[in-house]
């Protein structure tokens, strides 16, 4: 039984599929070898949104032209943060020293409490063993002071791109669109749409429960009598971009330093961090998501752990804005499948 020679046309259809595999994979490495390049552009499309949100949003309440509108969106917060710490500034810059003095006092009675009983020697007994030398913590220090340069040049990149990007969003979108096949063009101008939406709402949720967490938590602190309570809030409103690993940068210091004044101020500082958690996880987040969108929380610590292990510390930074952008495309492509469906009538 003889075996016919593939045709020509197979042959080509094939190598074309050939050819369009290996070029993904090829694309793939590329991205993976200039992954800090893929956060930045990230990054800086992240804030060039944020920019063209708050310019159209001004444009629809003050009549504004674009070119105003957008000006207005860059100053407006300048001057608002000018404002505040021209009235708050002596104050928040006091506080963050009285905590710098007092966390060191306050981390050693907190040491001398746990060593009266025999649980807390053992505890301390454990961290002392994974507690870094000293010079592991100077290697530590060396290597973040020699990446503070990159990083002020980083974010310098990353604000300047920008607001370019939000001067003119449809210029690079429809470049970026120009390059692809004309039978692709249509597709992929309705996923960046599809994307676009989903990371708008996304910061507008954000935005809510970061506000809440900043004031929750100055005005927890302060009725607990802990001391630098807006400097602390302010801490945990901005680390609150972070979901989950905010929370514990910003509730070990302030737990420590209740305790570091006393047993009763301690667990009330616990009450108070547990009482602004509960209210922005139950109340505030679900009335902002049922509004502007959801992420599932397991999703988003999975998503904390991988790009942390994968992309550094900018990963876990941008790693729910990249999830949620995932999750924007397989919705979209889920619903393509539903529409194509014959179950459906697609």
């Amino acid at each position: 039984m003889s075996v016919l020679p593939p045709s020509p046309e197979d042959a080509g259809h094939w190598f074309r599929r050939t050819l369009a595999v290996m070029a993904g994979i090829a694309l793939a490495l590329a991205a993976w070898q200039l992954q800090q390049l893929v956060l930045i552009l990230f990054a800086a499309a992240l804030i060039g949104l944020m920019l063209n949100d708050f310019t159209v949003l001004l444009q629809r309440w003050l009549r504004l032209p674009f070119a105003v509108a957008l000006a207005a969106a860059i100053l407006i917060p300048l001057i608002v943060l000018l404002v505040v710490f021209g009235l708050f500034g002596s104050l928040m810059v006091e506080q963050f020293i009285i905590l710098a003095e007092r966390f060191p006092l306050a981390l050693r009675n907190v040491q001398d409490w746990a060593r009266a009983t025999p649980i807390g020697r053992e505890v301390l007994a454990q961290i002392g063993g994974l507690t870094p030398s000293m010079a592991q913590v100077a290697g530590i220090v060396q290597s973040a002071l020699a990446n503070v340069g990159s990083a002020i040049t980083g974010l310098a990149v990353v604000l300047v791109a920008g607001l370019y990007l939000a001067a003119q969003p449809r210029l690079y979108v429809d470049g970026l669109i120009a390059l692809l096949p004309p039978a692709a063009q249509q597709p992929a101008n309705e996923i960046l749409g599809v994307v676009r939406d989903a990371i708008s709402a996304w910061l507008k949720g954000q935005a809510i429960g970061m506000a809440f967490v900043a004031v929750g938590t100055s005005l927890g602190l302060w009725l607990v009598g802990l001391p630098s309570p807006l400097a602390i809030g302010l801490v945990a409103g901005l680390c609150e971009f972070v979901p989950y690993l905010g929370v514990v940068l910003v509730s070990v210091p302030a737990v420590i330093l209740g305790f570091g004044q006393g047993v009763e101020t301690g667990i009330f500082t616990v009450v108070a961090l547990v009482v602004v958690q509960q209210l922005q996880g139950n109340v505030v987040t679900p009335l902002a998501q049922s509004k502007f969108g959801d992420l599932p929380p397991v999703l988003t610590i999975f998503s904390l752990i991988a790009a942390g292990t994968l992309l550094g510390p900018l990963g876990v930074v941008l790693a729910v804005p990249f999830t949620v952008v995932g999750m924007a495309l397989l919705r979209h492509r889920l619903t393509q499948l539903g529409r194509k469906s014959p179950l459906t009538g697609g």
